[in-house]
């Protein structure tokens, strides 16, 4: 069995290189491996399943070629929360809840977004689980798409600001909570996203945490086999 791991492509209508990039990988990765997982942020943000901008459209397109080949599952992160069941029977992808497990050989994996994980930013956990309430996303649904639009606007200038303020070392995971995260499902590997900091961490005792890079001056992959001995954290080019 072979996954394919990736995150944090914060595709919109302003990065078409990082699109026509996924398309490349997903195309790549046809009958080729078994799984792929996008484990949040697909989107710099999602405003619901009905959007109708033409990188929504394409976005969908390419996620509903490579579920005819792979299967491909989606986790939400904290710009693309908003993601439903119209989504994914519309692309064949799987929602997958944060976190989750899965079994690669005798390997028992831990994926999540990662921002869960940044217990030491106590503002952002905040905004996180209100967004992350169903009461909330469903007032935000209710509103025209329009509105939708003008309030992901807001909340991503918001979110800028925040970060502008905060050092950096708060806005990274915390050892304590992946320690509490890996030992709680009994994962030997955890694999995340959203901080933006790629890399392979050796947690000891044959444990590890592979960190995914966001897509910005390259695009981001990591492929797992049965054997840690093939796991490739990859930087590729984007065109």
């Amino acid at each position: 069995m072979t996954a394919l791991f990736l995150s944090d492509l914060h595709i919109d209508e302003t990065v078409p290189h990082v699109r026509a990039g996924l398309e490349r990988v997903l195309s790549e990765a046809a009958d080729v491996v078994d799984d792929i997982y996008i484990l949040g942020d697909l989107v710099e943000v999602w405003v619901g399943d009905d959007d109708d901008a033409v990188s929504a459209r394409e976005l969908r397109s390419a996620l509903k070629a490579a579920s005819e080949h792979s299967r491909v599952h989606v986790m939400h992160g904290n710009r693309d929360f908003l993601l439903g069941e119209r989504f994914a029977e519309e692309t064949g992808v799987t929602l997958l809840p944060d976190p989750t497990c899965v079994e690669i050989g005798e390997r028992r994996v831990l994926l999540a977004h990662g921002d869960a994980y940044c217990t030491g930013d106590l503002e952002y956990q905040a905004m996180r689980r209100m967004f992350r309430s169903p009461d909330w996303q469903r007032s935000v649904l209710a509103r025209p798409l329009a509105e939708r639009r003008q309030l992901a606007q807001g909340l991503r200038a918001q979110s800028v600001a925040a970060g502008a303020n905060k050092a950096e070392g708060i806005m990274d995971v915390t050892a304590e909570a992946v320690t509490e995260a890996m030992a709680e499902h009994n994962a030997g590997l955890l694999v995340h996203g959203h901080t933006h900091r790629p890399a392979i961490h050796e947690l000891g005792d044959g444990k590890r945490r592979i960190v995914l890079g966001d897509w910005g001056r390259c695009g981001w992959t990591l492929h797992l086999g049965e054997d840690p001995s093939d796991d490739r954290l990859l930087c590729f080019g984007l065109s």
